[in-house]
């Protein structure tokens, strides 16, 4: 085997009991999972905002832009729920370019992810006991879910993940809402053959043991867009696609139809600057259909301190993105209250 065995890493419950959720901490999460639940049952009419930045790849950066948000969250809470995003784990399309804080707590170090599972695991506990927010990662590899499983409120399996079968069936024995993507391809069959295996119960191998999921009734979809033969993306956000999703989802048997809608990537052909228009058009179509309504959940938003993206070099443009371009703040505060008067 062409691979070099150097390190065993720490399993879960070691990394848990170094850096322990307090029953406080524990109360105050549940007590969102409560409410996240109740909007992707429809017992809340609640509007779902994931938002934060493309990728988490400093503590202090995402700690600020996620207080800001604590502040905005206060004065839209009876018509939105924020759920920010840390996303730790990047998936990188050749395999090349920064992977997120699990492989580089500092993206212009080497690669250590004893430390970046010791740093990922204080990210998301700091913002839990800081700014009170539980947060929203991405499942790029299953079997690390553990090490933030009492603190995630929700999580996300990306496009290039949504077929392989060791994340749906990890996602069927989660505890928390997890969104499907539609794949690159933009075959919404795909998804919804994800979503169903997500629902169901499994019997699978998972970290070295024989496991039973109870299945997952919160697992629904995400759109994101979709990249043709000829490397062109295409939107499926519009009144069209999302009508399309409802009917598709009213002949599926699936428990909690439910979409939420990615304004970034192909959706917006990587124009962060699109994502507020697509936001609005997508709320516009809420109002004109009562049952698109009922479907579309909220939005997902990539979003940072300052607007567009950077290179990783020696002095960094704090709270710039080192990934995909991001709304900056004074954009994204403004789009949350326009959102808010509409809802």
């Amino acid at each position: 085997m062409n691979m070099e065995f150097y390190r065993k890493l720490p399993i879960p419950k070691d990394v848990k009991e170094q850096f322990p959720i307090t029953p406080e901490l524990t109360k105050l999460r549940d007590s969102q999972l409560t409410e996240l639940n109740k909007i992707f049952s429809g017992e809340s009419n609640k509007f779902l905002l994931v938002i934060g930045p493309c990728s988490a790849d400093r503590e202090d950066a995402v700690i600020e832009y996620i207080s800001r948000l604590r502040t905005v969250q206060d004065k839209v809470s009876d018509k939105i729920m924020i759920v920010p995003r840390i996303y730790t784990n990047k998936p990188r399309t050749t395999g090349e370019g920064y992977k997120g804080m699990l492989h580089q707590p500092d993206p212009s170090s080497q690669p250590d992810m004893l430390k970046g599972i010791i740093s990922i695991r204080k990210l998301h506990l700091k913002a839990l006991s800081e700014t009170g927010f539980a947060c929203a990662d991405e499942m790029l590899y299953p079997e690390n879910h553990r090490y933030l499983s009492d603190l995630l409120l929700y999580c996300a399996v990306g496009a290039r993940s949504v077929e392989d079968q060791q994340h749906r069936l990890t996602a069927s024995g989660l505890d928390i809402p997890v969104g499907m993507k539609n794949p690159t391809s933009g075959d919404i069959t795909v998804m919804m053959n994800s979503i169903k295996a997500a629902q169901s119960s499994h019997v699978f191998l998972y970290r070295g043991w024989e496991v039973k999921s109870s299945g997952n009734p919160y697992a629904h979809a995400i759109l994101r867009g979709y990249v043709d033969k000829q490397g062109k993306s295409h939107p499926n956000y519009h009144y069209e696609d999302l009508y399309h999703l409802y009917e598709t989802y009213q002949s599926s048997g699936l428990e909690n139809p439910a979409v939420v809608v990615d304004t970034n990537h192909a959706n917006s052909g990587k124009n962060y600057l699109e994502q507020i228009r697509i936001a609005k058009e997508i709320l516009h179509s809420c109002r004109y259909s009562a049952d698109v309504r009922g479907l579309v959940k909220g939005l997902m938003i990539e979003s940072y301190l300052e607007d567009g993206a950077q290179k990783i070099c020696e002095n960094p443009v704090y709270g710039k993105s080192v990934t995909d371009p991001c709304l900056g703040w004074a954009k994204t505060e403004r789009l949350i209250y326009d959102m808010a008067e509409v809802l």
